[in-house]
Order: C-alpha cells, then structure tokens, then sequence
C-alpha cells in the first residue's frame, strides 16, 4: 500500500536544496561563461541521446499523489509487488517508473490501470517498517512513456521511452514565464503555506519547464491537474496551465484573506470597544464620579446581550440604545426611549420551565386539588400525554365555559400546578379598549404595552399558563373591539409572532397554555369561539358539593380560624342541609361562606372559654344560620286533576315546576302565567293545538274551546322562565284538567311537544334527573333521544329512579294520568 507522507519541514526543505541545486551550479565567475557553453553542447547532445533511449524499469504504482519530475516524495510502499519492485531497483541502479493509478481504490492494479505517462524515480533513501513497509524517499528525474508490459509476476516491470520537452525559446514563451512567476509571487505572499523561500528558488530557474515543475510542485492542487501538468510536454502549454491554476489558487487566497480580514475587524472593533468601556470604568471609579448615563447605557447594553432575545429584536435595541446615547441627557425622548428599552429587556425572551410530563403524578395532584370533574382531568392528561411523545404539538387554548363558582379559575391553578410552569391571569371582565390588548403606540404619552406582554412580564417566562378570566365580559365601543385583538393571541397559527403596538417587534407566544373561562357563550364573537376547545362545567350536584365541603372546604375554613378537629366537627347532614335550605348555586362560593360562618360562631364561643368539641348537625344548623332561606321543590302531596310535574334547568341546578291548568266558562281564551318567555307561550300554543285535534280521542266536545276559558300558570311568578322543555307538562296538564283524569303526583317530565304530538329531546337532563331524585319523584319521563345523556347521570340514581323514554305525546299519558273511570 502507498500513499503520500507529508512532512512539510523534511519535504519544502528536500525539494528546495534539488531545485536550487538545478537552478544555480555551483562554479566560480570566471569559469561560468565557458561552463554555459560548454553545457548547451552537452544539453543537445543529452536530448538527441533520450529521444532515443528505451528504458526498461520495474513499475510502482502511486496512489493519492503525482511525482513530478526534480521533486522530492515520501513514499510508504506495503504491497508485496511493489516492495519487490523497490528491492529490485535498489540492487540494480534506483530507477523505478513511478506511475499514478487511475482508481486509487484499486490495489493490485495492471499495467493498464495506471497512467500512460509517469517519471523516473529515482530512490534517495529507504528504510524498513516494523510491520513490513517500506519507506523511501523518492526522486522525480525524467518524463517516460509506457511502452510495454515486460513481465506480470512477481512484479510489474515495463519498457519505457524517455520524452523530451518541446521548448524552442520565443518571446511568448518568456512573457509566459514572466507571468506565472509573477501570479507565484502574489500567491506566496497571501498564502500561509507557500515561504519566500519557494518564492526565490523558482524566481533563479531560468528554464520555463524547470520553473513549471516546481510550481505545481509546491502548490496543494488535485492529482488530476498534477497529472496534466505531467502530460503538457510543450513547455509553452505547460506554463499555460500552471497559470491557469495560479489564477484559480490567487482568487481563493483573496477571497480568504477577505473573509479573514473582515473577522478581524469584528474581533478587533469588539475588543476595541470592550478595553475602552473597561477604561472608562476605571477611569471613573479613580475619579470617584461618573456620568449616570454613561453608566446606564452600560447596563443597558450588558442586558441587551443578557436578554437573550431574537437577533433581529437584538439589532433594533442596540439601534435605540445608539438613539439614546446620541440625546442629551435632557432631551425629552431620551425617557421614552428608556423606558423602551426597559420593557424590552426585562420581558422574558428564552427563560422557560421544564414541564412536569408524569401523566401519574399530575393525574394525583389533579384529584388532589378538584373533587369530580372527570372529562377535563381527562383532557389534561391527554394533553400531557402527548406532549411527552411529541415537543412539537401546539399548545391547547381551552375554554371552561360554566356557572360562577364552579372552580374555573382555580382549576387553572392546579393544571399549572401539574404541568410545574408558573400561573398568571388577566380579568378581561369590563374590557373595552383595545389598546388593553395590544398595547398604545409610544408617540402618545404614557403609552404602555398591552395587558398581554404586562403579564407576560410578571410570569418571567416564556411559557406560563395564561388564564384569560371571564371572555365573555368583554366590550366593544368606539375605542376598538378588544376581541379582535385577541384573535391573534388565541391562534397558535399566528401567536408566534404576536405584536404589541408599543415594543412593534414579534414577540413568541406559542409556548404559552391559554386557558379562558366563561359564563355563557352566547356573547363570545363567532371568530373567536372558533379557536377555543370549549369545554363545559355544568355545575355540581348536591353529592359533589357534600365531597367537595368534606375534602376542601371544611379543612380549608378551620385553618384560616384557627380551629382543630378537636374543638368542632361537622356532620355530613349538616352539610347537606346548609347546600338545600341555606344555598342555592351551581358552584360552592355560598357554601364556603356559610361554612366560615359557623366556623365564627365557633371561635367566639372558644375564645370566651368554652371547652367542649362542637359537633354541628342537621338540627343545629339553624342556631347558626338561622331559618331557611331557600326551598326547593317537592313532589305534590296528592294527586290531582289539571296540574302535572315538570323540570326545569336553571343555573343554579335543576328544580321541580308545577304546572297548573284550569277551566272556566268564557269564549275560547288561553291565558298564560308566570312570567313565560315567548318560547314557553309557543308552547303552551302547541299543546292546546294538540288536544283540540285530538279532541275526539280524549272523549272532548267537539266545540269545547269554544265555551271554556284556559287557564295555564306556572308558579313562582316573580322568576322568569323560558324554553322549550315544558311543552309535554303543559300539554298533560291541560288534557288531565279537559278529561277530569288525575296525574301520578310522582312522576315528572321533561320534553318539547309538536303539533302532531312527538317529543323532541332537550337539555339539561342531569341536572333535571338529580332534581327530580331529591324532591321525591319514582317516574321520569323524557324524550327517547336523550338516553344517551343518562350516562352523565351517577349510577346510584339511574338505580333509584324509572326511566321511561318516549317519542310521542300518546306514550306520556298512560304513564302520566290515571286510567279513566269505568
């Protein structure tokens, strides 16, 4: 095996002492003139002598590089032909054919695997290996051409013919020489690897194919432009090429020190800037006195590079920063600009918190802090679940959509809690200027960013959880439509790039969580509702609220007085007791303040000496609370004609509505009570329609609208009630005062009605089936279609109540009214 050993030192220092040995004999100046002479004869004699020589050499073939001829090569030669052939040349005469293969690859090449054209090598030096190589180093003498392959085995040897250069003196010639020697000078003086030493042994080789060699000799170019070179025997087309590489060789070095040169520069500026600012400090602590804005646009410019901001943010501070040191100090702009750059510096570019990604972990600290609420725990470890497979998804923008004191916001503090990133919020509530989103331009004064980078700010990183508090409270006015603005922050396909009318440079908020809350979703514009991944919270049920007092409240409420399990205890009846007589709410906000109320009376009475534990009970809670506020519905107490029992969803839960019909002697009227909404009257419309059609079927005159005035009420006139739900109540309430026929006092109904009787599902029903299961109900009719909203409902329940699921008005009436007389 062979291939080039570059020793630089040894190498320069051979080929120069050869060249230099060929370039300037070595004679005294008065035999120099006859020598001259004497040798052009001998040279002519030479070259006619090798036109016809035939040599026969042993072949080596060379990998990786081209010997050239009057320059010097290391040589490590490994395979066994080839070590043969250099054995043989040394007990001969030195001389070897040195050839280049035309696959580097190949490793026992033929005759014809190798260049036509290579030198005679003649071996200086050799030396063997411990592993069995060989060493040598290696001269280049003469161009030879392969003629013939003389023998295969146990190495290659050829017949070689010697070739003569083809160099008839001319001005062209010269002018050529002159050129390439002087591209050479340039080169040396760019290069870092070419000496001046090169320089001068090329610059006293008169002959042109002698000065070409060593050129191409020294430069560090491809071994097919090397071998090219070798082949150019017109010393004319020689010098041709080399300057042709010299050009390309000139052009890399500028464009290199180029390049360097403008590195420099920046190094040198940057260190120029640092010794001087490191000067001025110096200078001014010596003096014990400094310029403050000298000083503070030190610092700025120190947290500028701190920041770790966007290069392009980067680039427009330091412009304002050049702003600023540019103004004099009482220049009026000079603190806009610093406030500025205040905001710029201290807003979290790449300060981040590693999110918890333990689904286990944060599913316990989830049910930890939050009794029920299976879906959106759910949808939480979903989320971290696949944020742990994949960096790339975007984040959630959810939205709790729910009655107030459900835990919407709280719920925020436990989703941060499980993710470990920091929580902020912003109250949207009452908003109306859209500068509170996005920010004022800094030519008005005071301008301040918007409400979004404010929190952003006080998060101090860049992906917090971000609760925007109450979205449905927003308004628009002639200030602007702040839900526009919000657009942008709620779209993860453009939030990365937010910008704020006052910083005006893309701020990321990508990496932030949104999460929204609402009462209502009616007041919410359709383009934004459409970003947000609503998800419900109903509101909970007196079983939820009795856990949620257990677990939270009750602990939470005897921290804050001051109590201990020893000195009060409150009974799970007592509880539920305060949740139906004493509140009335879809959340929990009222119950903890009745709790904190017992929880006083309970402090007052240890503080002025009582010693005994305190145990609340059902029948105690009134000596705290006093009498009962609210009353919930129950089912009647018998049964009765005209009046039939309905459900009805309100925010607060549900709750039991009786619906009353009666008949009186008139022309025909309905009269409706009880503060309907126009739904509810479309109802009661449709049901009046739907017995007078069906008038024969119940037994009915025919006329009977006719002399008979209708009366409907609902109950509790002072509350507004709406919806389509009663449309079955109201139609078996008029039917049971029509026909004379009882209704079951404990059956309750929910359902719309149409003019041809079928019963069209509604909402609600969860709420409606735990309303009907507290007041006492057995029966419970509802709309076929609203089956599946059953499953919402707690097992426990489903067991203690009968379902009846109906399409059509004629399946209600069996159920609900008793069997006619005789």
């Amino acid at each position: 095996m062979e291939r080039t050993m570059y020793l630089d030192s040894f190498f320069r220092m051979e080929r120069t002492k050869i060249f230099m040995e060929k370039a300037i004999p070595v004679a005294t100046p008065e035999q120099q003139n006859g020598e001259e002479q004497r040798g052009n004869g001998v040279m002519e004699a030479q070259q006619e002598e090798m036109q016809e020589e035939i040599l026969e050499l042993p072949l080596l073939p060379i990998r990786n590089t081209v010997l050239i001829p009057n320059a010097v090569v290391p040589l490590l030669v490994g395979r066994d032909a080839s070590i043969k052939a250099v054995e043989d040349a040394i007990s001969s005469n030195h001389l070897l054919f040195a050839a280049t293969q035309l696959n580097e690859k190949e490793e026992n090449p033929d005759p014809q695997g190798v260049y036509e054209i290579g030198v005679e090598g003649y071996i200086d030096r050799i030396l063997k290996m411990p592993d069995g190589t060989i060493s040598i180093l290696m001269r280049g003498q003469r161009r030879l051409r392969r003629l013939a392959a003389l023998q295969a085995s146990p190495y290659i040897r050829v017949q070689a013919e010697v070739l003569t250069e083809e160099a008839a003196p001319s001005l062209a010639l010269e002018a050529l020489r002159r050129a390439v020697l002087a591209l050479f000078e340039k080169c040396t003086r760019l290069s870092n690897t070419l000496s001046d030493e090169a320089y001068i042994t090329a610059m006293n080789i008169d002959q042109p194919g002698f000065m070409a060699d060593f050129i191409v000799s020294s430069l560090d170019i491809s071994v097919k432009a090397r071998q090219q070179i070798l082949e150019a025997l017109n010393v004319e087309q020689r010098l041709q090429q080399v300057s042709i590489l010299l050009s390309q060789e000139l052009d890399i070095l500028e464009l290199e020190n180029h390049i360097h040169s403008q590195v420099q520069q920046e190094v040198d500026k940057s260190q120029r800037e640092y010794f001087l600012r490191e000067q001025l400090k110096a200078i001014q602590h010596e003096l014990g006195e400094g310029d403050p804005t000298i000083r503070e646009g030190l610092e700025l410019r120190e947290k500028i590079q701190a920041s770790g901001m966007p290069e392009e943010v980067k680039t427009r501070a330091n412009k304002e920063l050049e702003r600023l040191n540019a103004l004099p100090s009482i220049a009026p702009d000079g603190g806009v600009i610093r406030s500025y750059l205040d905001w710029l510096v201290n807003l979290p570019w790449d300060t981040a918190t590693i999110d918890r990604l333990n689904v286990k972990e944060a599913a316990t600290i989830l049910e930890e802090n939050h009794y029920g609420l299976g879906k959106i725990k759910e949808r939480i470890l979903e989320y971290i679940a696949v944020r742990k497979l994949s960096n790339n998804m975007r984040s959630p923008i959810l939205c709790f959509v729910g009655p107030p004191g459900v835990g919407k916001t709280s719920l925020g503090h436990s989703i941060a809690q499980a993710l470990n990133r920091k929580f902020v919020r912003l109250s949207l509530g009452g908003v109306h200027d859209e500068a509170e989103i996005r920010g004022h331009r800094r030519t008005y004064v005071g301008a301040l960013p918007g409400r979004i980078l404010q929190t952003m700010k006080t998060a101090g990183t860049i992906n917090p959880l971000f609760v925007l508090d109450e979205i449905d409270k927003i308004g628009a006015d002639f200030r602007g439509d702040p839900s526009a603005a919000l657009l942008e922050v709620l779209d993860p396909e453009q939030n990365s790039a937010f910008s704020d009318h006052y910083l005006e440079v893309p701020y990321d908020l990508s990496r932030v969580i949104f999460l929204t809350t609402a009462n209502v979703m009616h007041p919410i514009p359709a383009a934004l509702r459409d970003r947000l991944e609503i998800i419900e919270l109903p509101g909970y049920t007196e079983d939820e609220k009795l856990h949620i007092a257990r677990q939270f409240l009750i602990a939470k409420q005897m921290r804050e007085h001051g109590l201990k399990t020893t000195r009060i205890e409150i009974a799970d009846e007592a509880v539920q007791r305060i949740i139906r007589e004493y509140t009335y709410e879809a959340g929990v906000r009222n119950l903890e303040r009745e709790l904190a109320t017992i929880m006083r009376k309970v402090a007052r009475e240890i503080a002025e000496g009582r010693r005994t534990k305190t145990r609340v009970t059902a029948k105690t809670v009134p000596e705290y609370l006093g009498p009962q506020r609210h009353y919930y519905g129950t089912a009647e107490e018998t049964d009765e004609a005209g009046v039939a029992t309905g459900v009805a969803w309100t925010s607060a839960g549900g709750d039991l509505i009786t619906v009353e019909a009666t008949l009186m002697r008139g022309r025909g009227n309905l009269t409706l009570t009880g503060q309907l909404g126009e739904v509810m009257r479309e109802s009661a419309q449709a049901a009046l329609s739907y017995a007078r059609a069906r008038a024969e079927q119940f037994g009915l005159e025919n006329c009977f609208y006719e002399k008979n005035d209708i009366h409907l009420h609902l109950p509790a006139g002072s509350i507004p009630k709406d919806g389509p739900s009663a449309g079955i109540t109201m139609a078996t309430a008029l039917i049971s005062a029509l026909t004379g026929r009882p209704t079951h006092r404990d059956v309750a109904m929910t359902g719309e009605i149409t003019l041809r009787g079928r019963v069209l599902p509604v909402g609600g029903i969860k709420e409606k089936v735990l309303a009907a299961h507290r007041a006492g109900i057995k029966t419970f009719i509802l709309p076929k279609r609203n089956q599946k909203d059953l499953d919402d409902v707690p097992q426990e329940i489903v067991n203690a109540l009968r379902f009846v699921l109906v399409e059509r008005m004629d399946e209600v009436l069996p159920i609900a009214l008793h069997a006619r007389a005789g």
